[in-house]
């Protein structure tokens, strides 16, 4: 794994308009939105005050958020389990994605109280869209495959405008 790059003290102010609050562990800007703004940063798995965090990849986008939410109202998240339940070749694909998941955060640091446990519901169950777009968004297409369906499902949430944080 190549180092990741910190996250500029741009970036950093651009999340913390986003979130509403300082940005807490980060240790990359993973994706981005097409205004080139952070959309998705890689999270360390213990937080600076140390919070467990099984997140590694965490949204930072209201927009992106609220179009997943979108989604998840609409019972996405019940049919992709349910999915999961009745096509084995999925079920391996998500365990495939959960088990990589565990090993980039594995990677970073080691933290006892998440051992094991990725995020979104992996590997059985699909409990967060919110961070199965992330790590899609992050990892690109093809290693979360429902992650890659959350993010085709979302089609232009972006449309023609700019995300470009407010004047101070």
């Amino acid at each position: 794994m190549t180092q990741p790059v910190p996250p500029s003290p741009e970036d950093l102010a651009a999340i913390r308009e986003q979130l509403g609050r300082p940005a807490r562990g980060v240790v990359t800007v993973a994706a981005r939105c097409p205004s080139g703004h952070p959309n998705v940063v890689m999270t360390e798995p213990r937080l600076p005050d140390g919070t467990p965090f099984p997140t590694l990849y965490y949204l930072t986008c209201p927009r992106l958020a609220g179009a997943i939410g979108t989604l998840e109202a609409a019972g996405v998240m019940a049919d992709m389990s349910q999915r999961l339940l009745d096509d084995p070749d999925l079920a391996a694909g998500y365990l495939r994605a959960h088990e990589s998941y565990l090993a980039e955060r594995e990677a970073i640091g080691h933290v006892p109280e998440i051992d094991g446990i990725s995020a979104g519901g992996m590997p059985t169950r699909v409990k967060c869209l919110h961070v199965l777009v992330g790590h899609a968004l992050a990892k690109g297409p093809g290693l979360n495959t429902l992650g890659d369906e959350a993010v085709a499902m979302l089609g232009d949430y972006w449309g023609q405008s700019s995300c470009a944080p407010a004047a101070p």
